[in-house]
């Protein structure tokens, strides 16, 4: 189909050609927009410039939107997280300044690992997703799976032969994390399994974990001891360690809610 351009064309005739071009040139925005954009111009009295600038900008911030939709979709966070939901005073241990310039994603950038290391309800779950979060909005490619998760799904690979295949997958995302890691003990395969994953990403791209374990107790997680001393040098080298504490602020904001509503 092509169109034909004439001079002199009525609004609706031109309305018409509008959509239609947009329909062909697959500039949804621009269609939905145009009408009230165009009113807009006209009154305001924009110049021809302006209003192409205008209509291509509207576009152009929809498409990233839409962009950073599909990342936060396929990085397959359980849940929405954002900072701007984080309640850092209730949490004393956290510096909120620290958490916002680890938001800018300069880490993922150089491809530097990220541990947040705290208690249940210390909102490192909270954290890990809305960092995720940011990075997939800033252009990144982000995967999020649990600890368990992660290596059942290693350990089918395995049996059916497409291991490979599997890591080479997780490696190539800028940014893996990896929630409740310590909750679980792992076998010695399953051990073997996350270290190459890691091993594969190292110095690469970005590994950000959770954990409610100290990097003390982790070999409770990784029993063989040299194994484990791999897997911390792996995920702590060059990268930042958030402590978020060990007081459960989920628990003191539940007893606060309990307490006034028996007031």
């Amino acid at each position: 189909m092509t169109l034909k351009r004439h001079r002199g064309l009525t609004e609706q005739a031109a309305d018409a050609a509008v959509d239609q071009a947009c329909r062909m040139l697959r500039l949804p925005t621009i269609r939905a927009q145009f009408p009230d954009l165009a009113e807009a111009a006209a009154r305001d009295q924009m110049s021809y410039r302006g209003f192409l600038a205008e209509l291509l900008m509207a576009e152009c911030d929809d498409r990233a939107r839409r962009r950073s939709e599909r990342r936060i979709k396929a990085a397959q966070f359980p849940r929405e997280k954002s900072l701007r939901t984080f309640d850092f005073e209730a949490n004393g241990n956290l510096d909120a300044a620290v958490i916002h310039t680890l938001a800018t994603c300069e880490w993922v950038k150089k491809g530097l690992p990220l541990c947040l290391i705290g208690d249940s309800g210390t909102g490192k779950s909270h954290l890990l997703i809305a960092l995720g979060t940011e990075a997939a909005m800033a252009g990144f490619r982000v995967r999020y799976t649990l600890a368990t998760k992660l290596v059942n799904e290693l350990v089918e690979a395995a049996d059916e032969k497409i291991l490979t295949k599997t890591i080479a997958r997780y490696g190539r995302v800028d940014l893996l994390c990896i929630d409740e890691l310590g909750y679980m003990e792992l076998d010695r395969r399953g051990a073997e399994l996350v270290f190459q994953v890691l091993t594969e990403r190292e110095e690469k791209n970005s590994v950000a974990i959770a954990s409610n374990e100290s990097f003390g107790g982790w070999t409770r997680t990784f029993t063989d001891p040299r194994l484990c001393a791999a897997i911390v040098d792996r995920l702590t080298f060059g990268g930042n360690i958030i402590e978020t504490g060990t007081e459960s602020y989920r628990l003191a904001q539940t007893r606060a809610t309990r307490a006034q509503d028996g007031e």
